[in-house]
């Protein structure tokens, strides 16, 4: 099991990120797009390695409205993976959000 990190440090490290509005330890990032389609694509690019790592996102989607949040069940927190995650999404949406 991986151990959960303290959320306070890790969004130290991410400044795109919030403490997520949720009773679990989380994070979140509320992403705007151009357009429907831009949003599920990079919801898609997302869900890629979400699937290859084994470690899926909570979201929503609203027209070209992506909200995220992360957070490792397993370890009642936000672990390294939930981090890595993070990066993949700020990397991603690079050029893309308005």
């Amino acid at each position: 099991m991986t151990a959960a990190l303290d959320v306070t440090e890790v969004l130290a490290g991410l400044p795109d990120w919030r403490r997520a509005d949720d009773p679990r330890p989380a994070i979140a990032r509320t992403l705007r797009f151009a357009d429907f389609n831009a949003a599920f694509g990079f919801m898609t690019r997302v869900a890629l390695l979400a699937d290859k790592v084994d470690h899926h996102p909570e979201w929503s989607n609203v027209y070209n409205r992506v909200e995220v949040l992360l957070t490792t069940h397993d370890a009642d927190g936000v672990t390294e993976r939930d981090v890595a995650m993070a990066r993949f999404i700020d990397a991603a949406v690079k050029g893309l959000v308005e």
